[in-house]
């Protein structure tokens, strides 16, 4: 059965793409973005297969 770690990334409106491809390039996969404690702020859930 396969096992997975989580993260959860704050992104900033300016820089999502470059945060996303950052991680992205670490393994991460994009679960969910879901809105932030204020409006100009975003939470990205993330996900890789643990080894």
């Amino acid at each position: 059965m396969k096992k997975w770690e989580y993260a959860t990334v704050p992104l900033l409106i300016h820089a999502t793409k470059q945060i996303l491809d950052n991680w992205g390039d670490d393994g991460w996969e994009l679960v969910t973005v879901m809105p932030g404690p204020n409006p100009e702020n975003l939470v990205a859930y993330l996900k890789r297969e643990k080894v």
